[in-house]
């Protein structure tokens, strides 16, 4: 991946040299990066800003009460309320020194959201990843986000913003469960080369084993994209996996947000330390 002109201004800076050059992390290894995922309520954003995290994930959503005068908030389907809003969340997070990731599940949510990161974005010279499902994908049932008015809407405000662009997905214990397909990896090159700016596709850890070839084939068509392996809950997945995710591809470009106890085995098995 390639950084953009402007240092730590632009939001496109890969973020291993963001962190490698403000001496958070020691080498250019995705694993080396810490997420504290689902940071939406205050009592979970608060304890993020005080963990050792390098990237904050969120989600955004627009009330469905109309509370708040219908600005964006801080939760994850099927939640449709929250003690925490978009501006406030932003408020706290550009007092630290935490890169973000805003995850969307609805394009209604995305041009509001976007003019609030407007008004700070002179404070926020760090990596900013926006988020969303934008293709149907394997074992899938939610309601993918419409790719292109989701990707001119962000880009008509922030140009150089990271994408993350995935695709829907479930995971069932009592199926066979499917992985990324040629037709699903081929429609998302389709969506991404036309952009210029890094994109990174979040996939889903129990699936990539068996989407291998895919994945690798994504990977090359562009050096602007990398993959952020990521878990459900429920999710059933063997170490093993991880660290043939990590054997097949290139460090620098697999990113690891996953949930414990998962994460702390995997970091412990490559040999990079945990701080807590």
């Amino acid at each position: 991946m390639l950084g953009f002109p402007g240092g730590a201004r632009s939001w496109s800076e890969n973020i291993l040299e963001y962190f490698l050059r403000n001496n958070q992390i020691t080498t250019e290894d995705g694993a080396q990066i810490i997420w504290y995922h689902a940071a939406n309520h205050k009592v979970q954003m608060n304890e993020a800003l005080r963990s050792a995290a390098h990237m904050i994930e969120a989600d955004v959503i627009l009330p469905s009460d109309g509370s708040e005068h219908g600005q964006p908030i801080m939760a994850h389907p099927p939640e449709i309320n929250s003690d925490n809003t978009l501006q406030e969340w932003l408020a706290e997070v550009i007092k630290s020194n935490k890169g973000i990731k805003l995850d969307f599940k609805s394009l209604a949510a995305v041009e509001p959201s976007m003019m609030l990161l407007e008004n700070v974005k002179k404070h926020l010279k760090r990596p900013v990843w926006i988020n969303a499902d934008v293709l149907p994908g394997p074992n899938g049932n939610s309601r993918a986000v419409d790719a292109k008015p989701f990707i001119d809407t962000v880009t008509s405000f922030f140009p150089d913003v990271t994408f993350s662009l995935g695709w829907t997905t479930g995971w069932h214990p009592e199926k066979v469960n499917e992985g990324y397909s040629w037709t699903m990896v081929k429609e998302m090159e389709y969506i991404c080369n036309e952009l210029n700016q890094p994109v990174t596709f979040p996939v889903r850890a129990a699936l990539v084993r068996q989407s291998c070839s895919q994945l690798l084939w994504l990977l090359k068509q562009s050096n602007r994209y990398s993959l952020t392996i990521w878990t459900g809950k429920n999710d059933s997945y063997s170490i093993e996996d991880l660290l043939f995710i990590r054997d097949h591809f290139d460090k620098k470009r697999v990113f690891y947000d996953i949930l414990e106890p998962q994460n702390h085995e995997f970091k412990q098995a490559i040999g990079i330390k945990i701080n807590l």
